[in-house]
């Protein structure tokens, strides 16, 4: 009886996890634009078509038309499709890793997952992180304090604390050098409220994941972008991408990494 519980339990994850999926596509879309997630209804950015709810079926619409919008045939992006998955599995994996230690933190975890989604594209997109996600995460962080089962109320005040006067200092510290803003103000609050969230154990994890990982992509791109540059054209990168991935793996598997190198270090 038990495992038939969970096998139910971790179905209702998956599709409900798929469901808010298909909603942050709407908030992600609709939230840089100031668009009402609401009104008006979900239609073909080509053609207007209004999506019929057989059109809006997780995936299986995405499949069912091949891609292509019922009406005009244009190409839809599997980028929808891809939130839709991704979401999935993320609020899966909250329910597998927390749900029989702390039942409210499995809760924050998926919807803190699911704010670090729309975070990490509307960056990529827009290069902009908005203060209502960063709030909300804010809030999971304080709610994170009392239910995480890996790091008590203390770790997580401290992370919070850590996460803004860390990433301030860095900003101050490049202005002064370079006359110009080198970190924006969204990634700072974005790092103080993943602190809270976190604890600052995994908050100095993923600082240390998010560093390498763009320090790598961005020579890599900035090599590409050399000509540009040379004629004067200065490029700029989002930030953000890489803190919420590191966040989210910070998130889950960031108490194991931890252990287990401290545990090679003999500690």
């Amino acid at each position: 009886m038990e495992l038939y519980f969970e096998i139910v339990t971790y179905i209702l994850a998956g599709l409900l996890g798929l469901c808010v999926g298909s909603f942050l596509n709407v908030v992600i879309y609709r939230t840089p634009a100031g668009m009402s997630l609401a009104a008006p209804a979900s239609h073909c950015p080509k053609c207007r078509y209004v999506l019929k709810w057989y059109d809006n079926i997780p995936v299986i619409s995405y499949l069912c038309l091949r891609g292509r919008c019922r009406s005009c045939k244009e190409k839809i992006s599997f980028r929808y499709t891809a939130v839709e998955l991704s979401n999935m599995l993320l609020w899966l994996l909250a329910v597998v890793m927390f749900w029989k230690r702390s039942i409210p933190f499995a809760y924050i975890a998926a919807l803190a997952s699911s704010l670090l989604i729309c975070v990490f594209f509307i960056d990529l997109d827009h290069k902009l992180v908005f203060d209502r996600f960063v709030l909300l995460l804010g809030g999971l962080g304080m709610g994170a304090m009392f239910t995480d089962p890996h790091y008590g109320w203390c770790s997580h005040l401290i992370g919070g604390i850590a996460g803004f006067a860390f990433f301030y200092g860095i900003a101050l510290l490049y202005t002064k050098v370079r006359g110009k803003e080198g970190l924006g103000g969204g990634d700072i609050k974005l790092t103080a409220a993943c602190g809270l969230l976190l604890g600052w154990q995994r908050l100095l994890l993923s600082i240390l994941l998010a560093t390498v990982a763009a320090s790598i992509v961005l020579v890599i791109l900035s090599r590409r972008a050399g000509a540009k540059e040379e004629e004067g054209e200065s490029a700029e990168y989002p930030f953000a991408p890489f803190l919420t991935s590191a966040f989210v793996i910070a998130l889950f598997w960031g108490s194991d990494l931890i252990t287990a190198y401290l545990s090679l270090l003999g500690v």
